[in-house]
């Protein structure tokens, strides 16, 4: 045969085999679901410890994926521990440091310079959503949520406003949606409930592409309310309440502006909000499973800080706190060890119990090496993608640090086993550094620093290296402490 011919054959074929054979469509990253509870303490989900109540569904998440035992929020509070979550910056760098209200709605913004989660999953093709609690920039400023990166949000933009749970007023994206059902001290429209319908139709219309969806509920935040039908499933199994008298009944003119509404049966209110927030999660995940994207939706669960003792909440009787010192507004771990979960069928092991320390700082990186894209140079956060997955080397942070800017101001660090705390900032900066070791001591109960002067010379410098002034941030008297 002519060697021309031949080759010409042989080019034929090639082009048409490759043709013939299906080409490999590349893999779609992962949706991602992060369900972050407000104020939700250590020992306030079954899974956990808790005995009052039970929660089925966070428990599923927990039994199908993979339960952290020493998972911590971004610090005491709200506002910083979310600017903590977006940004991979621990609080002695990240730009929102406390909760500073902001007139006419909102709390200090996120600058413009400030590089956030859903900013960089849209590189990567993800829609994005936030439905529920913002408190990083009031509406229309630099931190409003649809300036961070956010295709739609739903929700209450000012933290003050999401205290009362029938409130006045939402927003959707720029739009203010008016609830004047609501008006006075009426309970009509749930917001949470409302909230969540918006978040099922989230995932409804972006099924067929990657999303990423940050389910920022207020529950169980005080105030302690929850729909008719749920109290019926609580009331007077709790013993004798002591009620709650709220702002709705004592004060000439009530709005509802932060002030908590009277609650008869605190008890009760606090264990329906969970069955609330339980069934929601439940929710989720089955409208997942009917729309055939549930493997490939990675599902994380936990809370910004630790339990609050306010709107008649008692944090003792529901053991909280799961048995660890102090709770929101502490350093101590009760304040920053939180529930986390995380289910991602196929790829975390079922029924896994970690007991790495994580932080909120290694969210962004984690999802941006899902997603494929680069992160931010300046953060703090290491990705926990090899301890998801099981493949690849962890790396490990040397230490953790969180700061505290109210009630006077504290800082704290992790390295190893060893957690130290420093309280008073603001009137003795250079103080007395309290020392636990946590293996022993989870409970913080003995303070050893007397007996490891090395190490107290070693958290001195960790203080030192990791604190950057904020102009907008210093530590505040006890008498300024906020929200």
């Amino acid at each position: 045969m002519n060697r021309k011919i031949t080759k010409s054959l042989i080019l034929f074929l090639s082009v048409v085999c490759s043709a013939a054979v299906p080409q490999t469509k590349p893999k779609r990253p992962p949706n991602i679901i992060f369900i972050l509870a407000d104020d939700l303490g250590y020992g306030e989900v079954s899974c956990y410890g808790q005995k009052r109540f039970k929660t089925p569904n966070i428990d599923r998440l927990a039994t199908e994926g993979m339960k952290f035992t020493q998972g911590y929020a971004g610090t005491a509070v709200c506002s910083p521990s979310r600017s903590a979550l977006f940004t991979g910056q621990h609080t002695g760098h990240t730009p929102v440091r406390g909760n500073l209200a902001v007139k006419p709605e909102g709390q200090y913004p996120l600058p413009d310079s400030s590089v956030l989660i859903p900013q960089l999953l849209k590189k990567a093709g993800y829609a994005t959503g936030c439905f529920g609690k913002w408190g990083l920039g009031g509406p229309g400023t630099s931190g409003d949520p649809v300036n961070k990166g956010f295709d739609e949000f739903f929700g209450y933009n000012s933290q003050t406003l999401a205290h009362n749970y029938y409130p006045y007023h939402l927003w959707h994206n720029r739009t203010k949606v008016l609830l004047p059902e609501n008006r006075g001290a009426r309970s009509v429209t749930y917001a949470p409930a409302l909230i969540h319908e918006k978040t099922l139709e989230f995932i409804e219309q972006h099924k067929d592409q990657p999303f990423a969806l940050f389910v920022t509920t207020v529950i169980p935040h005080a105030e302690l309310a929850a729909p008719p039908a749920y109290m019926k499933k609580t009331i007077g199994k709790f013993g004798t309440e002591t009620p709650y008298i709220g702002a709705d009944t004592s004060a000439i003119n009530f709005a509802k502006s932060g002030p908590y509404l009277s609650q008869p049966y605190p008890r009760a209110g606090f264990a329906a909000m969970m069955l609330v927030l339980d069934d929601q999660v439940g929710e989720i995940m089955r409208k997942l499973k009917q729309l055939n994207i549930d493997d490939n939706t990675i599902v994380i669960f936990t809370s910004d800080n630790g339990p609050s003792a306010e709107g008649g909440k008692e944090l003792a009787y529901f053991s909280s706190s799961g048995g660890l010192r102090g709770a929101k507004r502490d350093l101590y771990e009760g304040g920053i060890r939180v529930p986390f979960v995380v289910r991602w069928p196929g790829q975390v092991r079922k029924g896994a119990v970690n007991n790495q320390p994580i932080a909120f700082w290694d969210l962004l990186p984690t999802f941006t090496e899902l997603a494929g894209v680069t992160p931010p140079a300046r953060i703090d956060g290491l990705s926990i993608v090899p301890t998801l997955t099981g493949k690849g080397k962890q790396q490990q942070h040397p230490y953790l640090y969180w700061e505290f800017y109210e009630q006077g101001g504290s800082v704290a660090a992790r390295l190893g086993k060893w957690k130290a705390v420093r309280l008073d900032m603001a009137t003795t900066p250079n103080g007395p550094i309290e020392l636990y070791d946590l293996d022993t001591d989870v409970a913080e109960k003995h303070d050893v620093a007397k007996q490891h002067p090395e190490l107290i010379a070693r958290f001195e410098q960790i203080f030192a290296k990791e604190h950057v002034p904020s102009a907008a941030f210093q530590f505040l008297p006890k008498k300024a402490a906020a929200e």
